[in-house]
């Protein structure tokens, strides 16, 4: 009989792909296939030196005592299968993998990491194909068999969630080349947000196994169990492990950071992408989203937010019937349908019993010691005569992973023996908790205890202090917030490093920058001891002062060429900025929190928190304070720009004037003009809805009193900003002569200041007025891409955007459509990188429309139906109903009359709730297009419409190509129904109020 080889060894894996449903469809042929694949694996392996130490189904493990020998071994499995001849509807494609470690042999078994690692490398892989790791291929790449080569398929996230993989495949002439892209975590197939862990995942096959079985009965598993016991890199694997079964992907949310349980569905929505919707609640715009889609969505540290996880939960389990839900939490949800699993502690020696290195190595405890204990200090090893003293540590830890960990960080400074007598004397003074709560509860607190009573005075210090940060912090923070009696700030970076060291705080570093962490459970613990310490209060205020100082500094940069970074630098801090928010409520700072929320205005905007920074706000405005009437000003302009950006007009408007009487009562120009300006905002928005020249009007007359602020304060920049809204309001109401006198005069001043930031809107500006009104492209070019060059120079991405789209129109303007697609295509490049999902959707829209022009029928439908989600996703009506007569557009160009007549009609239907006159009179240009021919009178009438709606002129409204086309259908129109005939109908359709013509067009009137 083959000895089992020891030492280093590498493993072959081996199943068969989609054995599972050969078994359901040919049960006959499948008997006598399987034993035939038996043989020939088990031939194949033994010829070569293997030694095969378990199957289990169609899965074969071997090992072999050197890397070519098992290389050679699967290659001959693999020919000989290829070469057999299979019973008919039966193919046996068997995926293998190949991986060479070190690992402990008891038994006529295996155990350790390499084990772990061969499986996951098997399960990214197809059936036929045979994968190598990294360190296989280096122990054969001089040694192939003839007419072998080895293909480098590159890093590989495997389904292990640790460190990625590099990934060869075995390519010999005779077996196949071509294979999907492997199935791991960076697959785009199985999309996902599943982080990278720093340390590998120790054992579990059982418990993995038992919460995959739970998931295949209910969608809503929770795991639960004391801190520290394992939960979230649990669920984390047995995500990883389900992710083929969910084409929408697995999804996590890490609810730890969160203290206010109605943000909930904010963190479930910021992980999904998915945007709220005005006058809906956040929660139920999530359920719409997710009715349709097939994903699993894992809730992380559910335990101080179980209520309304468990409301989430419930309504997610009525209302999405393919979304599954993986939670952890320290108690059962009690949800209905729910299926608990305790999460066990690792598998334990029995300290009673003799204990050698051979007898404790098959548990998993002693396993994950072992591992963690080597990753500080790399020449640890179990001995027999430390066997017992690693087994008793693990006994009196009770087998939980946190406090396994923390442990096996001393192994630094202390030896194993040091530890046991250690944890077992602390274990014994502290024994005395609560005996309501579980025992594995007081062992964790009891361990962290130990591990704190260990630190020095100014490690305890810093520790506490650090409790304060949600979702981590960066050195310059801990800098600002923590330095105190005992800490320095010059101490600051060698403590933190000390607490890093054992295991206290975790180190993550991305992009080149490095952020902090506690473990939840630490960090709970550290904040009880600061309460203790009677620090509470005055660390709390620290924090709050750090947080409203990052966003005061970040408040004006996020207009300007660092914007992206800024952003970034905010989202990475939102945790601690809700934290900071949070504090001013409940130590009632409300003037604080007016300056924190009110800067935070423009963060919210941009990342289209709306909801969450509108309610906010509403809090910090709920009370007036004494002295803080400058600080209310800015507020309140923020609340209403947010209330703008949901096309919440009335409440946008009477925040402004609020503002405004706010502003004027305490002599704060700027502000006072902030909110003129901000009521001009409103009025411009008011006008597509109706009745323009009263809204034009009344915006003119806000930005004139604010440009007289301006004036009076010789704020020269807000002057010419002012007069460069007032010129841009010209150019949306007509006024050519009005607005290119503005626009000049604030491009003379915003010259003469250096402010080029505004000299390139205002060119911007001027060439939109040029092309808007005769349609001046040769005059407009060189305006634009001054604006451009400037804007590139200074770095205003958004700004470069937007004149890029110009830039495009100037292009579709004069049919250099292939001109005009890449300026879109540079545009909404920009737009992604900015995260602008306004921006996406109107570049994407705009993109849709050159390609639709330049005949490319495929792309234009794509980009348009992209620009349809995300502007559904936004909430925004009146940019989905643009899209939807975009979209009847493109069918229309592809032939398909009908459907261009549904998405008119529905273009139409959303115009009239809104009253967006431009609006109707687009999608009516639609079907004034398809219905010219079929029913010319109908055809005339409609058109009738569209020249009263937009006043005579198509310019602002449709393109050269399109007016042009337009003015041929009406020409045809015309000469089908005669001059008398026409002229009667044209002027009938010109009669009609905008209700009339949409009742008509609709077939309603």
């Amino acid at each position: 009989m083959r000895q089992s080889p020891t030492g280093t060894v590498t493993f072959l894996f081996t199943d068969i792909e989609g054995s599972t449903k050969l078994w359901q469809d040919h049960p006959d042929q499948m008997r006598p296939a399987l034993a035939r694949h038996d043989q020939l694996l088990r031939e194949a392996i033994t010829k070569n030196g293997g030694y095969v130490f378990k199957t289990v189904g169609d899965s074969f493990c071997a090992a072999f005592a050197t890397a070519p020998e098992a290389l050679t071994g699967a290659l001959a499995a693999q020919l000989s299968l290829s070469a057999e001849p299979w019973p008919q509807g039966v193919s046996v494609q068997v995926r293998m993998a190949l991986h060479t470690g070190s690992a402990e042999e008891r038994d006529g078994d295996y155990y350790g990491p390499p084990l772990n690692r061969v499986a996951r490398l098997l399960a990214a892989g197809h059936g036929g194909q045979t994968l190598l790791s990294l360190a296989t291929q280096e122990l054969t790449r001089d040694t192939l068999p003839p007419e072998v080569t080895l293909l480098d398929l590159g890093d590989a996230s495997l389904k292990d969630l640790s460190r990625p993989e590099r990934v060869f495949h075995l390519l010999h002439p005779s077996l196949p080349s071509e294979f999907p892209p492997l199935r791991s975590l960076d697959n785009p197939a199985f999309p996902n947000n599943l982080p990278q862990q720093p340390t590998s995942f120790i054992g579990r096959e059982n418990e993995i196994a038992q919460v995959r079985a739970l998931a295949q009965k209910s969608r809503l598993v929770t795991l639960a169990g004391s801190g520290g016991a394992g939960k979230s890199r649990l669920a984390l694997q047995v995500a990883a492990d389900l992710l083929d079964q969910f084409p929408d992907g697995a999804w996590l949310v890490e609810l730890a950071p969160l203290t206010d349980p109605a943000l909930v569905p904010q963190a479930v929505a910021a992980v999904l992408a998915v945007r709220e919707e005005p006058g809906k609640p956040l929660a139920q715009t999530l359920v719409d989203w997710l009715k349709a889609r097939r994903l699993l969505l894992i809730l992380d540290n559910c335990e101080h937010l179980v209520s309304t996880c468990a409301s989430f939960a419930a309504e997610l389990l009525r209302s999405c019937p393919h979304v599954h839900l993986l939670a952890s939490s320290r108690e059962p949800l009690a949800v209905a349908g729910e299926q608990t699993y305790r999460v066990p502690s690792l598998s334990l020696p029995d300290p009673k019993q003799e204990q050698t290195v051979e007898s404790i190595s098959q548990y998993e405890a002693v396993r994950l010691f072992i591992e963690r204990a080597q990753a500080v200090q790399p020449s640890f090893g179990v001995t027999d005569a430390n066997a017992p003293a690693v087994a008793q540590v693990c006994f009196h830890l009770d087998g939980i992973p946190l406090a396994i960990e923390l442990a096996a960080a001393r192994v630094r400074s202390l030896s194993v023996e040091e530890i046991n007598a250690r944890v077992g004397n602390r274990f014994h003074l502290l024994t005395g908790g609560s005996r309501t709560a579980l025992p594995r509860q007081q062992t964790l607190r009891a361990l962290i205890d130990w591990s704190y009573d260990l630190l020095t005075e100014k490690e305890k210090a810093l520790l506490c202090r650090l409790s304060v940060f949600a979702g981590g912090w960066t050195l310059d923070a801990a800098e600002t917030v923590c330095p105190g009696e005992k800490v320095e700030a010059w101490e600051v970076l060698d403590l933190l490093t000390a607490l890093a060291d054992k295991s206290l705080a975790l180190t993550e570093t991305e992009a080149g920058n490095t952020h902090y962490r506690l473990l939840e459970t630490v960090r709970q613990y550290a904040a009880e001891r600061r309460r203790e310490t009677g620090e509470d209060i005055e660390a709390q205020d620290r924090q709050l002062s750090w947080a409203l100082t990052l966003a005061e500094e970040a408040e004006p940069q996020l207009t300007g060429p660092e914007q992206v970074s800024w952003l970034t630098s905010l989202d990475t801090e939102h945790d601690n900025l809700r934290a900071a928010l949070d504090w001013c409520v409940v130590s009632r700072q409300r003037g604080t929190a007016l300056l924190l929320a009110g800067s935070l205005g423009r963060y919210w905007l941009g990342r289209s928190h709306l909801a969450e920074g509108r309610e906010r706000l509403r809090w910090a405005l709920a009370e007036r304070e004494t002295g803080t009437e400058a600080a209310r000003a800015h507020a309140l302009n923020a609340a209403g720009s947010l209330a703008l950006a949901q096309h919440d007009l009335a409440q946008a408007q009477s925040l402004f004037l609020e503002g405004l009487m706010t502003s004027r009562g305490v002599g704060a120009i700027a502000e006072e003009a902030a909110s003129l300006n901000g009521l001009g905002r409103v009025a411009t928005s008011q006008a597509s809805r109706g009745a323009e020249k009263v809204a034009y009007a009344e915006a003119r007359r806000f930005y004139r009193e604010s440009l007289a602020l301006y004036e009076q304060a010789g704020d020269r920049r807000g002057m010419a900003v002012l007069l460069s809204n007032l010129g841009s309001a010209a150019v949306e109401e007509g006024e050519q002569s009005q607005a290119r006198s503005l626009l000049n005069e604030s491009l003379l001043i915003a010259r003469e200041e250096g402010h080029l930031q505004i000299v390139a809107a205002c060119l911007s500006h001027l060439g939109l007025d040029h092309l808007g009104h005769d349609g001046d492209t040769t005059s407009a070019r060189p305006l634009v891409e001054e604006a451009l060059a400037i804007q590139r120079r200074l770095g205003f991405q958004q700004q470069a955007a937007n004149s890029l789209g110009l830039l495009a129109a100037l292009a579709t303007e004069d049919g250099n459509f292939l001109a005009a697609r890449e300026l879109h295509e540079e545009q909404l490049a920009i737009q992604r990188k900015l995260g602008n999902q306004v921006g996406i959707a109107n570049a994407l829209a705009r993109l849709g429309n050159a390609t639709l022009f330049s005949g490319d029928l495929i792309s234009a439908r794509s980009h348009h139906e992209e620009s349809l989600a995300v502007r559904r996703e936004l909430g925004f009506e009146w940019e989905v109903a643009y899209s939807l007569t975009d979209l009847g557009n493109v069918s229309r160009a592809e032939g398909d009359l009908a459907m261009a007549q549904s998405l008119y009609a529905d273009s139409l239907a959303a115009w009239r709730g809104i009253g967006n006159r431009r609006g109707v009179a687009f999608a009516l240009v639609g079907l004034v297009r398809i219905t010219a021919w079929r029913q010319p009178e109908r055809a005339a009438r409609m058109g009738g419409c569209v020249d009263v709606l937009t006043g005579g002129s198509l310019h602002d409204l449709l393109p050269l190509k399109e007016r042009s086309d337009y003015d041929r259908n009406i020409f045809d129109i015309r000469l089908a129904l005669g001059d008398k005939v026409f002229s009667t109908v044209w002027t009938e359709g010109q009669a009609m109020t905008l209700g009339q013509a949409v009742e008509y067009a609709l077939g309603e009137g």
